[in-house]
């Protein structure tokens, strides 16, 4: 199991020149897990497609149930003093210490390409390049 950062399911879910990483990520583990954000998540950068005409709207609903059925029962609620702690010693956003907490919480790592996630948790944070290597 790996938590996902949202920049990795959208990878997966809307073709572009990171979908084939994302394919291979999840040919190499399945069980993806994300803090309950990530939807909201999701759906703003969902938006902001629909917006520069990258999608369309029924395009957007078609996504959005089939990532809502695939990720659902892997879906975390995080403590929030866990998430303010971690905010803190990092200088992350709360945000994106949402994923390290679940992460953290699963013991297992989180994938994705954020640079200032990567190099203030690089214990728990690995690169799809790197998680591919492994």
């Amino acid at each position: 199991m790996i938590v996902s950062d949202t920049n990795l399911l959208i990878y997966l879910y809307i073709s572009g020149q990171r979908t084939r990483e994302a394919e291979a990520v999840l040919q190499k583990d399945p069980a993806w897990a994300a803090p309950l954000l990530w939807r909201s998540e999701f759906r703003n950068t969902l938006v902001g497609l629909e917006r520069h005409k990258e999608i369309r709207m029924t395009e957007i609903f078609t996504i959005l149930a089939n990532v809502e059925q695939w990720m659902s029962g892997r879906e975390y609620s995080v403590v929030s003093q866990q998430i303010i702690q971690l905010a803190k010693e990092s200088g992350c956003s709360a945000y994106d210490c949402e994923f390290i907490s679940v992460a953290k919480d699963l013991g297992v790592p989180l994938v994705t390409a954020d640079r200032q996630v990567l190099r203030a948790f690089p214990q728990i944070a690995i690169t799809p390049g790197a998680f591919l290597q492994a």
